[in-house]
């Protein structure tokens, strides 16, 4: 699988144009009304020193850019927290479980420098474990203990950073965070094509999912983050998504289930799940549980 990463650099003598050119943003935001959102539904970012080369305004561009691509699609969810604080991890990308002392969800990724594709595709899957587990009442969501089907939560997650970079590398081709940025577009749809196409040496030569799947599921309960697999049901989800992005809203709901045995079956994880979130979504959880059926 290549790992190639994106790596986006303005001109040295830059740093008081982006300063500039986010006060032009916000003000644009304003006039067009999405900075009188409620407090739930603003993307807040609290960034870090550490990051080695790479400027906070930047970075907030990149990450808000990846966020962004999914939160607008989950109509109805809400954070109860004031934001996110984006970190310099040391060994691997990682969403805290307890929240800061000021109450943010702390968000920890590893790119330094200007890699921005590394940026969005971390924060991506990142953004999707914080939909899953610290969005609306996020005290009412299952986040500890053993889960036999955490795997699918990493899976989701993995769709989201394709989602993302896929969604990404479109939205900037006209409207990118910077102006000299835009031609930065096909780099970020690729870096997720060069995952796309790492998948399909796991598969079966016919590309049975369903038979994949079958033949992995027990593998997949005892080892949640394995990539490469994690990437083949990636892989086989994000149609679903991109065909659906509403359905991005249903993953604030996944881990608000009841029955939380540590050995609950895949069938009982999606009935729990269509059972907690709103009518409106049971359809595309349906669709998604559908496709572990074949």
């Amino acid at each position: 699988m290549a790992n190639r990463a994106l790596s986006l650099s303005l001109p040295g003598d830059s740093h008081l144009g982006r300063r500039q050119f986010l006060a032009a943003a916000g003000a644009a935001l304003a006039i067009g009304g999405r900075a009188a959102e409620p407090a739930g539904r603003r993307l807040d970012f609290l960034i870090a020193n550490g990051f080695e080369g790479a400027g906070k305004e930047d970075i907030e561009a990149v990450v808000r850019s990846a966020g962004d691509s999914i939160w607008q699609h989950c109509e109805g969810a809400e954070w109860e927290v004031p934001g996110f604080f984006v970190y310099p991890a040391k060994d691997s990308p990682i969403t805290l479980f307890e929240h800061r002392s000021d109450g943010r969800i702390a968000i920890g990724l590893t790119p330094r420098g200007t890699y921005w594709a590394q940026f969005a595709y971390q924060f991506a899957h990142e953004f999707c474990h914080a939909l899953a587990g610290h969005a609306n009442n996020w005290r009412t969501t299952w986040l500890l203990g053993r889960k036999a089907n955490h795997w699918l939560e990493e899976s989701l997650c993995e769709t989201a950073s394709l989602f993302a970079l896929r969604a990404m590398g479109r939205g900037w081709r006209e409207n990118p965070p910077y102006p000299n940025w835009k031609d930065f577009h096909k780099a970020l749809t690729s870096y997720a094509e060069d995952r796309l196409v790492a998948t399909r040496k796991d598969l079966p030569a016919k590309g049975d999912f369903a038979a994949w799947f079958r033949a992995h599921e027990d593998d997949l309960r005892r080892n949640a983050t394995r990539r490469e697999w994690n990437n083949v049901v990636a892989a086989r989800l994000l149609p679903l998504f991109e065909a659906r992005p509403a359905g991005w809203g249903s993953v604030a709901w996944y881990n608000r289930t009841a029955n939380r045995a540590p050995d609950k079956t895949l069938a009982a994880h999606f009935l729990d799940w269509r059972a907690a979130a709103p009518e409106g979504q049971r359809r595309f959880i349906s669709e998604l549980e559908a496709v572990f059926k074949g």
